[in-house]
């Protein structure tokens, strides 16, 4: 599997072009709306198929981009998303344990809820693109959107941290230069981990952080798959 790590400055998104190099086939995971057309020219430059536009759950600091591409490419894309988000445009509403084939690849599903209850991690070929459920040192906020810190933790430790420790952990947003990250290395030096379930729940329901600046736009757009 070839993995392609993109970035949007403006939200701190992380977005990820993967392909399995045989049959070319893609997908693509938690586009921008603002960068569709790099997206676009840079699958066209790989010679790719997009197959999957795939969410890692309801954004509420950027809108996807994946309505836009799926029309760019004649619909054949299928947009996928977890069926707690209710999307009435998605092509495939995913549950814990589906499955996505991508070329010779296969894409297993994990519900990871806890930031939002619509989050899913992506696991393949010894990767797993985690959203915001777990992050590089740090994990996603609980504290809007369905959030549940005591989910969040169960998600983490009972799932994402069960997984091989050499697996590659591709986070969905990075706020101090990281790029990459291994479930064993996590394991060992994620802070908020390090405690215990009770004192994580607490950590994240004493945060005082602003709401998100675009929330009020971006949850409805992402329900929308991106459109208006």
């Amino acid at each position: 599997m070839e993995i392609r790590q993109l970035f949007d400055p403006a939200s701190s998104t992380y977005s990820y072009l993967l392909w399995d190099p045989r049959s070319r086939e893609a997908a693509l995971i938690d586009s921008v709306k603002e960068q569709v057309e790099r997206d676009e020219r840079l699958i066209r430059e790989l010679g790719l198929k997009p197959k999957w536009l795939l969410e890692t759950h309801i954004h509420a600091d950027h809108i996807t981009g994946a309505g836009d591409l799926r029309e760019r490419f004649g619909g054949k894309p299928g947009i996928a998303l977890h069926r707690n988000s209710h999307s009435r445009c998605a092509d495939r509403l995913l549950d814990d344990g589906d499955e996505l084939e991508l070329g010779e690849q296969t894409i297993r599903v994990l519900h990871t809820p806890g930031h939002t209850d619509t989050d899913i991690s992506y696991l393949v070929d010894g990767a797993v693109f985690t959203g915001d459920t777990l992050l590089i040192r740090g994990s996603g906020r609980t504290d809007f959107q369905s959030g549940d810190p005591g989910k969040a933790w169960d998600s983490i430790t009972g799932k994402l941290f069960r997984l091989p420790d050499e697996t590659r952990v591709w986070p969905g947003h990075d706020y101090n230069g990281l790029t990459v990250s291994t479930i064993g290395e996590e394991k060992r030096a994620n802070p908020r981990l390090a405690k215990s379930r009770e004192d994580y729940i607490a950590l994240m329901n004493g945060m005082d952080l602003p709401k998100p600046k675009r929330i009020d736009e971006a949850v409805p757009g992402n329900q929308r798959c991106g459109g208006g």
